[in-house]
């Protein structure tokens, strides 16, 4: 695991309705340390996924720079793994090829990416499901096979843009238990997109708003771990916490 660094970043979009250009991102700068679980919220069209999908590689910033340790991000790497809202599984590949698919593309030979996978199936609570197909699978399996090939690939930081989203809320809040016990096992460097402000400061060390493509305010999360809902859903702290970020949200 590594560092994050988003340092003076901004993108701007031409607008062919507008007819005018349009700054998603404005000079946001934003430091995440190795080990760190960080959430960004904010409105819809604040530039979260804007800032994802740079720090990903999927898209250019116009300005500013983002480091993964101390290399500059120049396009899409193996040193960051993403997890989407959509499950993205290949169909026609099982469980276990899904999850190995990543350590293959590096060149791993297949005893040693079917053990790699097998462990973080393991991690992930789905050795029982390996040789199924996704199709077989519920969502919330899916999404947790989708957890378990992002971290397989062993990547430096892990993006994770409102990977619960599409799910019930039962499955939801169990997803989200599920990821700060895998969390705290490896210690990720994680960026985690979210709409849902309870979901964020549950998962987060420290969240971070956006508004209008900048950034708002940061705020720590000091809630002790392991974290559970039944725990936390009456907590006066968590209660709190919650409800400072929301405001700031609404503020935004």
């Amino acid at each position: 695991m590594k560092s994050l660094a988003i340092r003076n970043l901004s993108k701007t979009y031409f607008d062919a309705y507008a007819g005018a250009h349009v700054d998603a991102v404005r000079d946001v700068s934003l430091e995440v340390p190795e080990g760190e679980f960080v959430s960004i919220v904010g409105p819809s069209g604040c530039g979260k996924t804007t800032i994802l999908n740079m720090v990903a590689g999927f898209i250019a910033p116009s300005s500013g720079e983002i480091l993964v340790g101390d290399h500059a991000v120049a396009g899409p790497g193996p040193d960051r793994g993403v997890v989407f809202q959509s499950f993205a599984l290949f169909p026609w590949k099982t469980v276990l090829e899904n999850v190995a698919f990543g350590p293959k593309m590096r060149g791993v030979g297949k005893p040693e990416r079917e053990r790699i996978a097998r462990e973080f199936l393991s991690l992930a609570g789905l050795s029982h499901a390996a040789e199924r197909y996704p199709n077989e699978l519920s969502g919330g399996m899916q999404q947790r096979v989708g957890v378990a090939r992002a971290l397989a690939n062993e990547p430096d930081v892990l993006l994770m843009d409102e990977p619960f989203a599409s799910v019930d809320a039962q499955t939801r809040m169990t997803l989200q238990e599920e990821l700060t016990r895998i969390w705290q096992e490896r210690r990720s460097t994680v960026l985690f997109i979210t709409h849902d402000v309870p979901e964020a400061v549950f998962l987060a060390n420290r969240v971070v708003v956006l508004s209008k493509g900048r950034v708002l305010e940061e705020v720590d999360i000091p809630l002790p771990r392991p974290r559970r809902w039944d725990a936390l859903v009456e907590s006066d702290d968590f209660k709190a916490l919650a409800n400072q970020v929301l405001q700031l949200v609404r503020s935004a």
